[in-house]
């Protein structure tokens, strides 16, 4: 496709460019929250990612499907976003891997995209404005018509429901089985089951609505909660589902599952100005001054302030605004981060985190068996 089409914001800026991947009907999109990743490599990661569900990506580096698309990289069974905003889209991948285009892609997926825009002034200003809800359009649409559709379209707020799994399904271990883990799949990204699995975990991963007893009916070694999208609070179900669990098993919470854990012992989160996104982000282990570089993914975060008193302590910080990163409490076997230690692909300073999982699952049931 290379019709004209343009990016309308709510405050009615306008990035006119040249449309691709799928076409617009009746000459618009659904309007979604407006949202930049600076990472520079793995957009097939990030478009298959369940946690952009309901929002328009800017990819921040300039050429954007340079090495084409190829089925065994996706990170679900299909994108959950709006729209991809690039710079520029490559037409000739080079790759021998490649199956298709990355428009070709955004086609098949029904996904509208927009490419010749100039992303760093559109990632500016996010940056400056904060996110916002923001809608494509085909050139020839009033301004004032997709401001009143962005208006009058109501924010969604069933994200997780949406991209969890619907059934419980199981993923054998890769050689021996060590442990039995429980995944809670709010959205979860493939490749944290292929983690799991490679460190000799059998993966039961449950919708995210399952109650607490139908997951402990499982007699699982350890519990995650994973990524998603959305707003934490729009799940209070996942939270109490923690909160009956808490203390009975290991417990490790990624990204909204992080927040989720947060929720669960009383402690509150907010929305952040533009959110982090991106494989640069640098964090700082508190206990040991370790800094990690890693891959992230989310618009909410936890109010730091509201952890005292919660059975909770921070254990990480983001050392570019100061924000909780990660979160423990040993005496019940509970901790969290708020990257994504699969990250897939990105920096992998973070992956030894499922080692401290398995580590912690292991002890815990050795101490309860009355092993040293």
């Amino acid at each position: 496709m290379t019709l004209p089409r343009k990016l309308v914001t709510e405050d009615g800026q306008i990035y006119s460019g040249t449309g691709f991947g799928a076409a617009l009907t009746e000459g618009v999109s659904a309007p979604f929250e407006l949202v930049f990743n600076t990472s520079s490599v793995g957009y097939q990661e990030i478009l298959t990612d369940p946690s952009y569900a309901d929002q328009g990506v800017v990819f921040s580096y300039p050429l954007i499907g340079n090495y084409g698309w190829n089925g065994d990289d996706a990170e679900s069974g299909g994108p959950a976003l709006s729209a991809v905003l690039v710079r520029e889209v490559s037409a000739a991948p080079s790759n021998f891997r490649s199956q298709k285009t990355l428009a070709d892609a955004a086609e098949s997926y029904s996904i509208p995209g927009l490419a010749g825009i100039d992303t760093r002034r559109l990632v500016r200003s996010i940056r400056d404005l904060g996110s916002r809800r923001a809608i494509l359009a085909d050139a020839d649409i009033p301004l004032e018509a997709c401001i009143r559709r962005i208006r009058e379209t109501p924010v969604p707020h069933d994200a997780v429901s949406r991209v969890s799994v619907k059934e419980i399904t199981a993923s054998p271990a890769s050689g021996e089985e060590r442990l039995t883990v429980a995944a809670v799949d709010c959205g979860m990204k493939e490749n944290m089951v292929r983690c799991l699995c490679r460190l000799g975990c059998r993966v039961i991963r449950v919708p995210w609505n399952t109650p607490a007893e139908v997951i402990a009916s499982f007699a699982p070694d350890g519990i995650l909660f994973s990524n998603g999208p959305g707003d934490p609070a729009d799940v209070p179900e996942v939270a109490e589902t923690a909160r009956k669990l808490r203390g009975k098993l290991p417990i490790f919470g990624i990204c909204l599952g992080h927040q989720i854990l947060a929720l669960s012992a009383g402690a509150k989160t907010y929305k952040m100005k533009f959110g982090h996104r991106g494989g640069n982000h640098p964090v700082k282990e508190l206990a040991t001054g370790r800094i990690e570089i890693t891959s992230q993914n989310h618009s909410y975060a936890v109010d730091r302030d509201s952890v005292a008193g919660c059975g909770m302590t921070v254990t990480r910080v983001n050392l570019l605004d100061g924000t909780v990163e990660g979160l423990a409490c040993p005496a019940d076997r509970m901790f969290s981060v708020q990257y994504h230690p699969e990250s897939a692909p990105g920096p992998e300073d973070s992956g030894a985190l499922f080692d401290e999982f398995i580590r912690m699952t292991e002890a815990f049931h050795a101490e309860k068996n009355g092993h040293t």
